[in-house]
């Protein structure tokens, strides 16, 4: 075993259907994520990545890794560029958990969306990549792909919102008065549904996209675990989002960061080429969208803490750290709500 994962056990199950995993395997644990543990496995074929569930008791519908594969399975060929997927093993018997294999993209990763090692012209070309592959996400055609019974139908917000109520409270530690409040005004305030359904991401953020090693395109977009089929701005207002939060490796936001300056869109330029290549006119009532992605970010961000103070997380230092931000969720929440 080595970094938690029982190598010789997955090339037991893999035997002859993906080359490589018979002989020597070098194995490396990603640090970056808290939901599904991940790790490079280094191959005399090339090298893969694996993604499992984590041990311990899971909420109903959490760290579904069978989704991310299937989602990712479909896209194959699509605008929307993904990891070639090989391999999916529900046996939990074989290391103790659902795991996929597929192949590991060598692209650039970037956590800060300041993108301080790129030049003003880098910065706005990666981050129009970044909405042109948001864009295509939503430009998929499920019945194409076969995705057109991933996520139920009806009214995407109230869904979500009840889900992540309940997904909130069952891991919550401790009140946060500020989380109730926007529970309150976000179950007062979903607007009437308007027929719009799309692939969603469901965690669209730059950390979560590779780039080219020597461009600025999106070459794989990842982690696609709260994927399903809903409302297409809450993609979108999920970027903004994360651009609200401090900059720096915590926050990961750009709040008072001079863009123009870094050569970085404002949040209404954003959306405008957004609403341009998807031909709308814009969006009315974005504060609502907004005050969602905090809401369902912190809920999530609860969730992380919850098993870091189990012993659960990938990595428990950062899940307490993680955990930390849920009151400033909630109060972004609150302050999108009155923008609203």
């Amino acid at each position: 075993m080595a970094d938690d994962l029982n190598v010789a056990a997955v090339a037991d199950w893999v035997d002859d259907r993906l080359p490589g995993l018979g002989g020597d395997v070098t194995v490396h644990r990603f640090a970056v994520g808290q939901s599904n543990p991940t790790f490079r496995l280094d191959t005399s074929a090339g090298s893969y990545v694996l993604r499992r569930k984590p041990g311990g008791v899971l909420l109903k519908s959490a760290h579904a890794v069978e989704r991310e594969f299937a989602v990712q399975k479909a896209l194959q060929g699509t605008g929307v560029p993904v990891p070639q997927m090989h391999l999916l093993c529900e046996d939990v018997s074989v290391i103790g958990a659902p795991f996929y294999l597929m192949d590991h993209v060598d692209g650039r990763s970037f956590d800060d969306p300041r993108l301080p090692d790129q030049t003003p012209p880098q910065r706005a070309a990666i981050i129009d990549s970044m909405n042109a592959t948001l864009a295509a996400i939503h430009d998929v055609d499920l019945q194409a792909v076969g995705l057109s019974d991933y996520g139920p139908g009806g009214d995407y917000y109230a869904r979500q919102i009840g889900r992540w109520v309940k997904q909130y409270r069952a891991t919550a530690t401790e009140e946060i008065p500020a989380m109730e409040d926007l529970i309150t005004w976000l179950e007062a305030n979903t607007p009437d549904d308007d027929g719009r359904r799309t692939l969603v991401h469901g965690d669209y953020r730059i950390d979560n996209l590779l780039f080219a090693k020597d461009g600025t395109d999106v070459v794989a977009v990842l982690d696609w675990e709260l994927s399903t089929l809903g409302h297409p701005f809450a993609d979108l207002a999920a970027v903004i989002m994360q651009w609200r939060m401090p900059p720096g490796a915590d926050g990961r936001g750009l709040a008072g960061v001079d863009r123009a300056a870094l050569g970085l869109p404002s949040d209404a330029d954003f959306i405008a080429a957004y609403c341009k290549r998807r031909g709308l006119d814009g969006i009315d009532g974005f504060g609502f969208y907004l005050a969602f992605c905090f809401f369902r970010m912190g809920a999530i961000l609860q969730g992380v803490k919850k098993r870091g103070m189990e012993g659960n997380a990938s990595n428990p230092e950062k899940a307490a750290k993680l955990g930390a931000y849920v009151p400033l969720f909630a109060q972004q929440g609150l302050n999108a709500a009155q923008d609203e």
